[in-house]
C-alpha cells in the first residue's frame, strides 16, 4: 500500500510541476510569448558599431559611418512603380522582378521576416527613397555603420568586413543572414571584439499585420552593445610611408620593434586599394581577378628563399658548434668550387677574408665553408644527424614554422628535413656538397618577410624574439601573454656581437672597403644590416635587405624584400634604410633618394607596368 501511495503522490507532483510551467510560460513569461509570437510582433534589429581601430598613438585607422540597407518584408508587398524604385538605386529591372517572384513564391518560408533587399545605399539615395517610402510598401531603411578609412593606407593589414555568407553561417550559428563579419586581416582575427552584440526593437501588429505601436512601451527591447576598440602596434604615419615607398613595386616591408616584437609596419605591394575596400563588394570581382594578387599578403604569406641574409644563421651556428671561429679565414675564387666543374658564383672582392669581412662583403664561398664544416662535424655520426642539428638550430630562429603573430594566414615558409633529401637524393646518398645552395640561403628553403624581420629583431636583442604582432595591451582587451615571452635561439647571446660587428661594417665601410650595403647609410643612426640576392628562377633575382638601428638599444628591425629588383644593396637596403631613417627621425633628410625610390616602377614588364 505504502508504495502505490508513492507512486501517486509523484504522478500529483509531476502534474503539479508541468501545471506551474505551462502557468509561468504562458501567463506569467511574457518574452515567451514574444519570442514565439512571430506573427504578432515584429522585430527591427538594432546592428550594433563596429569597434575602432587605432594606431599606436591612438590615431584612427579604421573608424565608422553610417549608411542605410534597404529592408523588405516580403507579406507585406503590395504592387508598385518597379520603374521608380530602381531607378532611385540604379538596379535592374528584370533581376528586381525576378527577385520578388521567388519571395512571392516561398512567402510562407519567409513569413514576416525583414530581409536585406539594397546593402549599404548612399545619404542622397536614401533621402530620396524616405521622401517616396509610402510608395514602395513593404520596404523599409535599416540604419547600419560601415567602414571608413581615415588614414590612406594599410588595407592588407586591416582586411574587409562582408555579410557572412551561407559556408560561414553554417559554420558559426551565432550570426544571422544579414549579419556583417571580418573576412581578412586585423577585421578576422579580432572579430570577436570588434563586432559588438545586436539589440532590437519589437513592435506590435493589429489583425492586418499592420505596425501600430512599441510593445510594451519597449519594455522588452534591448539596446545594442558597441564593438570594443583595439590599439593597434602600428605607426599610421610609417605603414603609410612605407607604402609610398613600395609603390610600383611587388614585394613586402615589415618593421618590428625589437624590444617588445610589436609590429611597426606591415607591407604588402601591391596591396588593395583603401577606397576599393571601403566598397569590396563592388570591387571584388575586380580585385580578385588582379594577376598581381593585391588580396595576397605576401609579407605573411609568401614563402621566399632569403638569400644571403641567410649567411648570418649559417655563420651563428659555425661559430656555436665551434668548427669556425672570428679569425677563420677562406679563400674565394669568385666562388666556390666543387666536384670536377661545379661552382658556386661569387662576385669580385679580396681574398682571403676572416668572418666580420666576409659578412661585410657577403662572400658566398667563405658561408660554402662554414656550412660544410657543419655538416661535416665529426662530433656527429653522419651527415643526416649533423643536419638534423643544423635544422633545430635554423628552428630556433623561427624559420619552417609559424611565428605565431595574431595575423590570419600566416605562412610557416619551408624547411627541408632528412626526409626531404633521403627522398630526393636516397638514403645516405647525399653529403654537405650535396645541398650546398642552403649555405647561402637557397635551395629547398623559403621563408617569409616576417620570419627575416623577426630575424633582424633577433639579431637586435642579441639572441631572442618576442612572437611578432599586431595588437597591444588597451582597456577593452589584453593581449595573449604569449606575446610577451622571450624567445632564445639555440646560440650563446655572446656570439651574436661577432655578427653584428659585420653587419654595421657592410653599411657604415669607407667607400672602397667593399661594404654591400652603403646605399643604407644614415648618418648618426648606426644601421646594421645584412644584403642578399635571392636567386629566382623565373626572371630577376630578388632584391633583399635586413637590418636595425641604431646598433645600441636599437628601436626598429626591418626586413625589406623586392621581387625581380636584383641585388639587394641596390633597392632593398635603401628603403628600407628610408623607413628606418622616417622613423627614428620623424623626417627623411635624403630627400633626392627618396624621390628616386618612389618614382622607381620595378615591376616586371610582364605585369602590364
Amino acid at each position: 500500500m505504502e508504495k502505490k501511495n508513492i507512486l501517486v503522490a509523484g504522478v500529483i507532483a509531476v502534474g503539479l510541476i508541468l501545471i506551474l510551467q505551462l502557468f509561468n510560460l504562458q501567463i506569467l513569461n511574457k518574452e515567451y510569448k514574444i519570442t514565439a509570437s512571430n506573427n504578432a510582433y515584429k522585430y527591427e534589429i538594432r546592428y550594433p558599431v563596429r569597434g575602432l581601430i587605432l594606431d599606436r598613438n591612438n590615431n584612427i585607422l579604421v573608424g565608422n559611418k553610417t549608411t542605410y540597407d534597404i529592408m523588405v518584408t516580403p507579406l507585406e508587398v503590395k504592387p508598385f512603380d518597379t520603374a521608380d524604385f530602381c531607378n532611385i538605386f540604379s538596379l535592374d529591372r528584370e533581376a528586381v522582378r525576378k527577385q520578388l517572384k521567388e519571395y512571392r513564391k516561398n512567402r510562407r518560408k519567409y513569413g514576416y521576416q525583414s530581409l536585406t533587399f539594397v546593402k549599404q545605399v548612399s545619404e542622397i539615395e536614401y533621402s530620396i527613397f524616405s521622401e517616396k517610402a509610402y510608395k514602395f510598401p513593404g520596404f523599409s531603411a535599416l540604419t547600419r555603420t560601415a567602414r571608413s578609412y581615415p588614414f590612406n593606407a594599410g588595407a592588407n593589414l586591416f582586411g574587409y568586413i562582408s555579410e557572412a555568407d551561407t559556408a560561414y553561417l553554417r559554420k558559426h550559428p551565432e550570426y544571422k543572414r544579414g549579419d556583417y563579419v571580418g573576412q581578412t586581416g586585423l577585421e578576422q582575427s579580432y572579430e570577436e571584439v570588434l563586432k559588438g552584440e545586436k539589440g532590437y526593437n519589437i513592435f506590435l501588429r493589429d489583425v492586418h499585420n499592420r505596425i501600430q505601436s512599441s510593445f510594451a512601451d519597449g519594455k522588452y527591447d534591448k539596446d545594442a552593445v558597441p564593438g570594443k576598440d583595439i590599439v593597434s602596434t602600428i605607426d599610421g604615419p610609417l605603414q603609410q610611408y612605407g607604402e609610398q615607398l613600395m609603390k610600383n613595386k611587388i614585394g613586402s616591408l615589415v618593421a618590428i620593434e625589437p624590444s617588445t616584437g610589436e609590429i611597426l609596419a606591415l607591407i604588402s605591394s601591391p596591396g588593395i586599394d583603401i577606397d576599393k575596400l571601403a566598397h569590396i563588394n563592388k570591387y571584388y570581382g575586380e580585385i580578385v581577378s588582379d594577376p598581381l594578387k593585391p588580396m595576397f599578403n605576401r609579407a605573411v604569406m609568401s614563402a621566399y628563399p632569403p638569400g644571403s641574409v641567410f649567411k648570418l644563421v649559417n655563420g651563428l651556428i659555425g661559430l656555436q658548434d665551434e668548427v669556425i671561429s672570428m679569425d677563420s679565414r677562406f679563400p674565394c675564387h669568385q666562388g666556390y668550387y666543387y666536384g670536377t666543374s661545379s661552382r658556386l658564383g661569387c662576385h669580385v672582392h679580396p681574398s682571403p677574408l676572416d668572418f666580420t669581412h666576409a659578412i661585410m662583403m657577403s662572400c658566398n664561398a667563405y658561408f660554402c665553408y662554414v656550412f660544410r664544416a657543419i655538416l661535416e662535424n665529426r662530433n656527429y655520426k653522419n651527415t643526416a644527424e649533423a643536419f638534423s642539428h643544423w635544422r633545430e638550430m635554423v628552428m630556433s630562429f623561427g624559420f619552417g614554422q609559424k611565428l605565431g603573430s595574431d595575423f590570419p594566414a600566416e605562412s610557416a615558409g619551408t624547411l627541408p628535413s632528412v626526409e626531404t633529401y633521403d627522398k630526393i637524393h636516397g638514403k645516405g646518398r647525399w653529403k654537405a656538397l650535396s645541398i650546398i645552395s642552403l649555405s647561402i640561403g637557397q635551395g629547398e628553403i623559403g621563408t617569409t618577410p616576417l620570419h627575416l624581420a623577426n630575424l633582424a629583431a633577433t639579431l637586435a636583442n642579441r639572441g631572442f624574439y618576442y612572437i611578432p604582432h599586431l595588437v597591444k595591451d588597451s582597456p577593452s582587451i589584453s593581449i595573449h601573454p604569449k606575446y610577451k615571452e622571450k624567445h632564445y635561439t639555440l646560440v650563446d647571446t655572446n656570439h651574436f656581437k661577432k655578427v653584428i660587428e659585420g653587419m654595421y661594417l657592410a653599411v657604415n665601410s669607407n667607400p672602397g672597403e667593399g661594404g654591400t650595403g652603403r646605399r643604407a647609410r644614415v648618418e648618426g643612426l648606426d644601421i646594421c644590416g645584412k644584403t642578399g640576392t635571392a636567386q629566382n628562377p623565373h626572371g630577376e633575382d630578388h632584391s633583399v635587405f635586413i637590418c636595425f638601428a641604431p646598433r645600441n638599444n636599437p628601436k626598429i628591425a626591418i626586413a625589406a624584400y623586392i621581387e625581380n629588383a636584383g641585388f639587394g644593396g641596390t633597392w632593398a637596403a635603401p628603403i628600407a634604410s628610408l623607413l628606418a631613417e622616417k622613423y627614428l627621425k620623424g623626417e627623411t633628410e635624403r630627400k633626392e633618394l627618396e624621390t628616386y625610390i618612389m618614382d622607381a616602377d620595378l615591376r616586371p614588364k610582364t605585369a602590364g607596368n
